[in-house]
This record gives C-alpha cells, sequence and structure tokens, in this order.
C-alpha cells in the first residue's frame, strides 16, 4: 500500500517562527485525509510542501516512496494541486482553460479533449463549457478546477480550502463530487469546515500552531475524548465541575462540560434553573476539535465570488 510519509517537518519562514513544527505522520494514501485547524495553523504550508512548491526547514516527507525534496520532478507527474488561491482564468471558457491545463501536463491534443470532456461530463458542468469563467458562479468555478485536476493522470490531489466561500449548496455539490472522486484517487482536503470533514473524511489531522495535535478516524478521535455528549456554556459563566466527565475553559473563557448522557441531563436541569444559556449535543467533531485545541474554529460567512 502506499503511503504519505511526513518525519518532523518543520518550516521555518523568519528564524524562531515556525510555520511548520516537528510534523511527524503516517497514512496511507487512499480515499480522503482531511486536515483541519483554524486559520494560520500551518495547513497551507504543509500542502505546499507535500505538492513540491515549498522546501521544507528540517525534516523529510515523502509520498509512495517519492522524497518530496530529492524526488520533486518524478512526484509532480502523479500529483495535483488546486491551491487556496487557485482561480479559473476569468477570460477563458473552462474547455479553454482545461485544454490548456491538459496539454501543458503533455497530453496530445486529441486525448486532452477526450478527457476534459469526460470530466464535465461526471461534474455536469458540460452546459458551461463555453462560458467565460468570468461569468460562472462561484461553485461552478471551483467544479472546473476540480476537472482540471481530475482530468489528469494524477492520482493524488490536493486540495487547499477547496470550498471555502461557497455558499452551502454549491458546497454540498462539490462534496458529491468529491466523494466520487476518491474510489480513484487519493484527495489531500484541507478544510476549517469540520462538518466538511466529518462527511468527507476517511482520516482526520487536527493542527494548531503549526503541530499536528492529533491523527486518526472520526470514531478514534472521538476516543480521545471518552465521553459521549458535550455541552458548550454559551457565556463566561462559571460552573462546577461534573460528577463524572470533564471541565475544559477555552482561551476564550468560554467553557465546554464532555460527559456521560445521564450526567448531561442533570447538568442541563442544573443550568436551565440558573438561567445559563448553553447548548448540549452528542459530541460532534466540533466538540472534539474544541476538546484538543481548547479554541473554538472560526465561523465564516459565506459570499459567491464575482469577477470583472
Amino acid at each position: 500500500m502506499n503511503y504519505l510519509k511526513c518525519n518532523k517537518v518543520t518550516k521555518e519562514y523568519e528564524p524562531g517562527k515556525k510555520a511548520l513544527n516537528s510534523v511527524t505522520m503516517s497514512i496511507p494514501a487512499k480515499g480522503i485525509f482531511a486536515m483541519i485547524g483554524r486559520n494560520g495553523a500551518g495547513k497551507t504550508t504543509l500542502v505546499r510542501i507535500l505538492s513540491t512548491q515549498l522546501s521544507l526547514t528540517s525534516g523529510s516527507a515523502a509520498i509512495s516512496g517519492l522524497d518530496v525534496m530529492k524526488d520533486a520532478p518524478r512526484l509532480r507527474e502523479m500529483i495535483a494541486c488546486v491551491p487556496q488561491e487557485g482561480r479559473a482564468i476569468g477570460w477563458l471558457t473552462p474547455r479553454q482553460f482545461i485544454l490548456s491545463y491538459l496539454m501543458w501536463r503533455g497530453f496530445s491534443k486529441k486525448e486532452a479533449r477526450q478527457r476534459l470532456e469526460k470530466s464535465l461530463r461526471e461534474l455536469g458542468i458540460s452546459k458551461y463549457a463555453d462560458t467565460l469563467s468570468r461569468m460562472l458562479s462561484g461553485g461552478t468555478k471551483r467544479k472546473v478546477l476540480v476537472g482540471m485536476v481530475m482530468s489528469s493522470e494524477a492520482k493524488v490531489i490536493f486540495l487547499d480550502e477547496p470550498t471555502t466561500g461557497l455558499d452551502p449548496i454549491s458546497r454540498g455539490e462539490l462534496w458529491k463530487t468529491l466523494i466520487k472522486l476518491k474510489k480513484n484517487h487519493f484527495i489531500f482536503l484541507t478544510t476549517h469546515y469540520l462538518e466538511e470533514a466529518e462527511k468527507l473524511a476517511d482520516t482526520i489531522g487536527v493542527m494548531e500552531d503549526g503541530k499536528l495535535m492529533a491523527i486518526g478516524t472520526i470514531e478514534e478521535l472521538r476516543e480521545k475524548v471518552r465521553y459521549p455528549y458535550s455541552i458548550k456554556i454559551l457565556s463566561n459563566d462559571k460552573v462546577v465541575k461534573p460528577m463524572e466527565g470533564e471541565l475544559i475553559r477555552g482561551v476564550d473563557g468560554h467553557y465546554q462540560i464532555v460527559t456521560t448522557e445521564k450526567e448531561a441531563g442533570k447538568i442541563s436541569k442544573h443550568l436551565i434553573d440558573k438561567g445559563v444559556k448553553f447548548s448540549m449535543n452528542p459530541l460532534t467533531l466540533d466538540d472534539i476539535f474544541y476538546y484538543i485545541v481548547k479554541k473554538p474554529i472560526e465561523e465564516e460567512s459565506y459570499e459567491d465570488e464575482k469577477e470583472y
């Protein structure tokens, strides 16, 4: 089986300021791996290193036995990447854009045409093939970028926050595309939408301040918490530590209680009697993230992209 391996990967943009701090992991190169973290956690830096766009300061990384530094030319033949700031060229149509990309990768014009038509059909965007990209919706533009990489021979695809800024409907449509795509590709996905990681990923990594805090399946991450229910105190009111479970105070001053279902019932009644605002639910990835990092992840409003 092919693996993606990082051994103490460190990146310093300035002396003493580490964007990545000794990241070590080994994951099967199959399905979808989601790296979650707040803005500035180091996700994009890691993607740029693994996709051979950026050199590391120390440590090593390899995909399917190919070192990202020493074997970069060979590795580039088997990977494709959509960076966070990636955009379809506004004055090209999706057909022109993908055709140009495939010919740049070395395909003949005939084969490139066949591949792009297939990817447009599979993504359901053939009707937009001859529309200028700047006239497309944000969701369709992202699909064009996904179509670009899936039409290549790349077996490893890096997608750096591909759904940021998309409305919920466009995001859901792209999720369906990625679920289909992962059957024949390994997708390394970064996101700060925790619901996205929970729905799509086979394996999840948690990053904070350049460090890999945890890694595993959603079930393995849940085991780190050990309790099935979470109560979030939506104010700075101090609460009594539960008889069963843990009381966590984040750096934002808010509290989280992870506990058993029975204890959660008792605590919720107490909070209602005291007039304290709270939310209670079975443990989600959002709760796990807060438990591990002790900080909430950013909420982001969406706005469809516009180009002129």
